[in-house]
């Protein structure tokens, strides 16, 4: 998985370090929603059963390099 050194760094505190990596590529395979933010990054969300949250994952332009994931208390489900 391919991060950047952000990413890194926010890993380090305690409310990120047990988002586990197998959930953010759940989250970037599987999601529920994607959003396209106005710098081009993505923003991608599912649900992480095993921590009864959603899992935010923001991604850079090229789809595929990780500079953000956090719980996102204040997502709601987008209706299909």
């Amino acid at each position: 998985m391919k991060t950047t050194k952000y990413f890194e760094y926010m890993r380090q505190r305690p409310d990120r370090a047990i988002i586990q990596e197998e959930w953010i590529s759940r989250v970037i395979e599987h999601a529920e929603h994607t959003e396209l933010q106005s710098d081009r990054r993505v923003r991608k969300w599912a649900w992480i059963p095993e921590a009864g949250k959603y899992l935010r994952v923001i991604l850079l332009d090229d789809g595929e390099t990780v500079h953000n994931a956090f719980f996102d208390r204040s997502y709601k489900e987008k209706s299909l």
